[in-house]
């Protein structure tokens, strides 16, 4: 099961007159994060600093965008973990009130902006799921659609016909045994996606 935002939020803190914005959106993929991040220099020009993290769910990345090395991204990072969050980014924007906080100041500020914007998010479980298509005759679209209605979490992406029937589906881990099964019994072979 994976833990994943509901939808995006946002919290700010101030530290010696610099303001911190945390925004956590939720991001499948590393285009996507980047993505917040640059909607996060549109929308604050004037700030100094977007310094992120993003937790995808078999990989990760973060910035400190200008701020000394480990003070900003890494914090970041670490507080979606113990979140135990994945598809999500987190910026946090600078807005720096004139004192230097220091090293152990600026791990203190970036970690407590992404804490409050992620301690007030929702979030939902998604179970984790496999992408794969399925090449077969017309006679086996009906029984394919019985077997997947009785999986809550599967779902039937697609169906092209042409000289057979293609079906594009989305099946959870977790039953994916009893499907490959259901699919050798009837001679088919299902291609899954990258």
């Amino acid at each position: 099961m994976y833990r994943v935002p509901a939808t995006t939020g946002t919290a700010e803190i101030t530290v010696k007159r610099s303001r911190f914005i945390a925004t956590a959106v939720p991001a499948a993929d590393r285009d996507a994060a980047l993505a917040a991040v640059d909607e996060s220099r549109c929308q604050h020009p004037e700030a100094r600093h977007h310094c992120w993290a993003w937790q995808g769910r078999n990989s990760a990345a973060s910035s400190d965008d200008g701020e000394p090395g480990g003070t900003a991204g890494r914090p970041i990072l670490g507080v979606i973990g113990h979140k135990g969050l994945v598809d999500v980014v987190v910026v946090v924007t600078r807005y720096f009130g004139g004192t230097k906080l220091g090293a152990g100041g600026l791990v203190r500020a970036y970690a407590g902006a992404a804490e409050a914007v992620l301690s007030e998010l929702p979030g939902r479980t998604e179970e984790p799921v496999v992408h794969c298509s399925l090449a077969m005759a017309f006679a086996d679209e009906q029984p394919l659609r019985h077997w997947l209605s009785g999986q809550p979490d599967a779902d039937l992406r697609a169906i092209d016909y042409g000289e057979g029937v293609t079906a594009t589906l989305t099946v959870p881990e977790a039953v994916l045994a009893d499907f490959e099964a259901w699919c050798a019994a009837r001679g088919l072979c299902c291609h899954y996606a990258d």
